[in-house]
């Protein structure tokens, strides 16, 4: 059983995706504004945050900036909106997923599913590795660069995770797409590209070991 908010203005859609999430016998929290939503993301013990983007007194962007402060319990933005620039954005403030509407519950429930039991995989036997003055922390979910930690998003930090695990083999974007985002994702495959781009300045001059296949993907080359 998992801990859901459900954080929309519109009534009826916080029903169906109560119904649904409900009947699958999950604990639903219902906040009707973003304010109310980090309110009581501080005060429970959430296992995912459905967020409306579109929202009275604080907008769901927002919201999950907001989160991300304190917390880094995954976040699916739903929203009307279904441009690639307001995906990437979500993506890019540390949204985990981003559903347009209308949307399927059935398709929601999936990803939250989907979504949950990949944070939930045991942390690998090696605690890290070091790559001239990279270090990485897979247990602690750490990344330091000469020495001083850097803040990721949570999909950055499971986009190079992944990577280095998997370092000197050749990703393309759909395996890459596959993999860290734990589904088939039904979007455009620039979304790894953005995030490799976010990656790369954080790290910034061992940016160098992500490499670029033309054409395909990219590699953690050593």
């Amino acid at each position: 059983m998992y801990k859901i908010l459900i954080a929309d203005d519109e009534q009826k859609i916080r029903e169906v995706l109560r119904e649904y999430s409900e009947f699958e016998g999950h604990e639903v929290t219902e906040a009707t504004d973003g304010m109310q939503a980090v309110e009581i993301a501080k005060s429970g013990n959430f296992d995912i945050v459905l967020m409306d983007v579109m929202m009275p007194r604080l907008d769901g962007f927002s919201a999950c900036k907001e989160i991300r402060k304190f917390s880094s319990m995954p976040v699916i933005m739903l929203s009307a909106r279904g441009e690639e620039y307001d995906k990437l954005f979500g993506f890019e403030i540390g949204a985990d997923d981003y559903v347009v509407k209308p949307f399927s519950p059935k398709e929601v429930l999936a990803r939250v599913n989907a979504i949950i039991k990949r944070n939930s995989t045991p942390a690998v036997p090696s605690e890290g590795e070091t790559f001239e003055g990279l270090e990485i922390n897979y247990t602690a979910r750490d990344v330091k660069v000469d020495g001083v930690k850097v803040a990721l998003t949570p999909k950055e930090y499971d986009l190079l995770f992944y990577l280095v695990k998997n370092k000197n083999i050749a990703l393309s974007r759909n395996k890459l797409l596959e993999s860290v985002w734990g589904y088939d994702f039904f979007g455009d495959d620039r979304t790894i590209d953005t995030h490799i781009k976010m990656l790369r300045n954080n790290i910034g001059d061992y940016r160098k070991f992500i490499v670029t296949l033309r054409g395909m993907g990219y590699k953690f080359e050593v």
